[in-house]
């Protein structure tokens, strides 16, 4: 266990694992996957941070995504289907995928970790995104999972199917990018959308400060986005390595 749950907190994960599509018979375990090292590192009493049970659930992760590439397509040889594994369960998607659910909100951190950004931080969502699969996985077993992963997952599933690996998460690199230069906010607006919903086309524009730095299209939001963000990256020049 990471500790007692208060009313407020108890209140608060049976709000998150509605909105996850999961009910917890163990609600300790969903607590426990969402605190800290920072945090348990403060609180006197031996609280148990999730770092047990993220290596539990990028097991348990890259097992379900496996499974899945292996029979879906079964015309990818080995090599490929790394590829294309790799590409879902890549720190950047996970992060992205937490950060989508909400997860970040629900993270008990050290006082300075959660000053410094930590609900924001792309390693910190991604080990939470994981230990979250490993608190299901033990609480409702392996097709508990399975359907939380597959669900919370279909954006870049949807990309294994057309092909489009995406390797490289061009958003994090231009945050990384800008971020070198002091604060700046990094902003997406779908600025048009067009054709049937069955074959849409996204158009959207990335903004630094307000300023547009960027377009990009793509079949979904996260693929425009994508490409918006490549090519203000290509704008400043930071493209070298990539290409």
């Amino acid at each position: 266990m990471a500790g007692p749950l208060d009313r407020r907190r108890e209140d608060a994960l049976r709000d998150l694992a509605a909105s996850l599509g999961i009910s917890f018979n163990d609600l300790g375990l969903l607590h426990q996957a969402l605190v800290h090292t920072s945090y348990a590192n403060e609180v006197k009493g031996g609280v148990e941070h999730n770092e047990r049970l993220e290596f539990l659930g990028d097991a348990v992760l890259e097992l379900i995504i496996s499974e899945y590439l292996y029979r879906n397509f079964p015309e990818l040889p080995e090599g490929e289907l790394t590829k294309a594994r790799a590409r879902l369960v890549c720190e950047p998607s996970l992060a992205q995928c937490a950060s989508r659910l909400g997860l970040g909100k629900y993270l008990l951190l050290g006082k300075g970790e959660a000053v410094s950004g930590g609900r924001e931080r792309t390693s910190i969502l991604a080990d939470a995104f994981e230990a979250v699969i490993g608190a299901i996985y033990l609480d409702g077993g392996v097709s508990a999972a399975t359907n939380f992963v597959l669900n919370h997952l279909h954006e870049d599933l949807a990309l294994i199917w057309r092909g489009d690996y995406v390797f490289y998460d061009y958003k994090t690199v231009l945050q990384e990018v800008v971020q070198q230069a002091g604060e700046c906010k990094i902003s997406y607006e779908v600025v048009a959308e067009y054709g049937p919903d069955h074959n849409k086309t996204f158009e959207v524009s990335v903004l630094v400060n307000h300023q547009h730095l960027g377009a990009g299209s793509g079949k979904n939001k996260k693929e425009a986005e994508q490409n918006a963000a490549k090519e203000a990256l290509q704008k400043l020049k930071k493209l070298n390595s990539l290409d």
